[in-house]
């Protein structure tokens, strides 16, 4: 499996990173499928921390057998993928018990729908039929050292915007 992660710095050896707990999928190294998506995600960072910065896509094979892993899969924005990530949003550990994470990324096009949701303004039927509107990119989530120190890196490039 090929995989992408957008930032601003090359990472050619990803480590475990404690301040992303409160994301889609909780802590981890998220990564996706999709370069494109990777691509805008590393203009999103740059944008965010400093218009100095150069936006930067890090390329990764990962060739490990995944019925060998514990993997945790959502093949849909339905409602155990909407309660888990209202569930890690909030703070709420679950990861310790899987290698990987995939499924679909609530980009900043679903986050408002999350967001209503949460505050009670939307129920889970409503928020999901929003999801099912929405063109949702995977996302890749390496919940350990163990499936992290498996990644190869290929190559790491600066994005022309």
């Amino acid at each position: 499996m090929r995989v992408y992660h957008g930032t601003n710095i090359a990472i050619e050896h990803p480590r475990m990173i404690n301040r992303f707990k409160t994301l889609d999928f909780g802590e981890g190294f998220y990564t996706t499928e999709n370069e494109d998506q990777a691509r805008s995600f590393a203009v999103k960072v740059c944008e965010r921390r400093s218009p100095t910065l150069v936006p930067v896509v890090n390329c990764y094979d990962f060739n490990e057998d995944l019925s060998q892993l514990s993997v945790l899969r959502f093949d849909a924005p339905d409602e155990q993928w909407l309660d888990f990530v209202v569930e890690r949003r909030k703070g709420m550990a679950l990861c310790e018990k899987y290698d990987l994470i995939i499924g679909p990324v609530a980009n900043d096009d679903v986050f408002g729908t999350i967001i209503l949701y949460e505050a009670g303004q939307l129920d889970k039927e409503s928020a999901i039929r929003n999801f099912k509107v929405k063109l949702l990119f995977n996302q890749v989530v390496f919940c350990n050292e163990f499936v992290l120190n498996r990644l190869i890196h290929i190559e790491s490039y600066q994005v022309e915007e």
